[in-house]
């Protein structure tokens, strides 16, 4: 799976729009002082707030583009809306995301973050 999240950011960092996307040092001191477990949970609370559901009326708007580490980490990811998420991930709209999809969706997340904090 690692080698597969490493494959996927690669693809992603190629597209014009997601590449452009990088923590700035105020998210990275904010990832410091919270910690990697803190962002963690903060990525399954937005998950399931603002994807998890069957039927998200704002989609494509859900997700600010700053603000906090895992919004951007979501736009740089594909992670941001079901549409992106359907685009590039194949996981299907329309329906509830599943405990390994949310799972899945986190980990790229959080992967991405990783990535971002280590230069």
């Amino acid at each position: 799976m690692e080698k597969d999240l490493d494959k996927l950011l690669v693809t992603l960092s190629k597209s014009k729009f997601r590449s452009r996307f990088h923590l700035k040092d105020i998210d990275k001191k904010y990832v410091e002082d919270k910690g990697l477990e803190k962002i963690e949970s903060h990525a399954v609370d937005f998950i399931t707030s603002r994807l998890a559901s069957k039927i998200i009326p704002n989609d494509g708007k859900q997700t600010p583009m700053r603000g906090h580490p895992v919004f951007i980490a979501q736009h740089a990811t594909a992670t941001c809306c079901r549409g992106c998420i359907y685009k590039w991930h194949k996981i299907p709209m329309n329906k509830e995301l599943n405990t390994e999809e949310k799972e899945y969706i986190k980990n790229v997340i959080m992967k991405w973050i990783e990535k971002e904090m280590n230069g």
